[in-house]
């Protein structure tokens, strides 16, 4: 069996391939932002999930949360799926927390990082971005750096598959109750792509929704945006990822 990370996993999407993939009999870590939200993923804790805390928002805390894993056993997959809509902490969250933890952590075997239909309103720039979370970012662009992200480590990383996900406009706090898709559609893919064994799971540098291929927005696999985004997050953290 697997031993799968799910960032993001106290509710939504996170918390359903979670317990997905708990009842498989996969070993899960989850992850919470905070003590109190902790709490509530009780449940998973009891079934065997290991839980690590850390505040996206928080650079120190993210590389925390990578010290802490990097001592513990070796992850088969990692699946980004912390996210927020709206507000200071969409880049924190939704962009340099994936890109720390990617840079940080050893290599896993599979790595998969949410993505959104909202990326292809996103813009192919950098210049300007906030990505300390002093003011509202931008959800479009960051669900397109973090595809393009996912796109980049499938290109310099040959040998794991890494992949982005849309998981479609599902039921979740984020989503709303009156969102139209499946919820448990929504979180298939992720599960299938992290510990999937048909071939098409093991591919890498796809866009996906509901397993189904499909084509990003051009700046994605656009090599020249590629390297600007890549050299801007090392210049912004402190840190390379090679």
């Amino acid at each position: 069996m697997s031993r799968i990370l799910v960032t993001g996993s106290a509710d939504g999407l996170g918390r359903a391939v979670a317990d997905a993939l708990l009842s498989c009999g996969h070993q899960v870590v989850v992850h919470a932002r905070n003590p109190a939200r902790a709490q509530e993923m009780g449940d998973l804790v009891a079934r065997g999930a290991d839980l690590v805390v850390a505040d996206f928002a928080d650079r120190d805390a993210v590389r925390s949360m990578a010290a802490e894993l990097r001592e513990v056993a070796p992850l088969d997959a990692v699946i980004h799926n912390a996210g927020v809509w709206s507000g200071p902490a969409v880049m924190p969250v939704n962009v340099v927390a994936p890109y720390l933890l990617t840079a940080l952590m050893p290599l896993p075997g599979r790595l998969v990082y949410l993505s959104s239909g909202s990326h292809f309103s996103g813009r192919p720039a950098v210049d300007g971005v906030d990505w300390q979370g002093l003011s509202p970012g931008s959800y479009a662009d960051s669900k397109l750096f973090v595809t393009t992200l996912a796109a980049t480590v499938a290109r310099l990383r040959p040998g794991t598959p890494s992949n982005s996900v849309d998981p479609g406009w599902v039921p979740t706090k984020m989503g709303g109750p009156g969102a139209p898709a499946d919820l448990v559609l929504g979180h298939q893919t992720q599960q299938w792509l992290a510990v999937g064994d048909d071939p098409e799971a093991m591919t890498t540098g796809g866009y996906w929704y509901h397993r189904e291929r499909q084509q990003p927005h051009p700046a994605v696999h656009d090599g020249v945006f590629q390297d600007r985004l890549l050299h801007t997050l090392a210049q912004e953290t402190g840190v390379e990822l090679n």
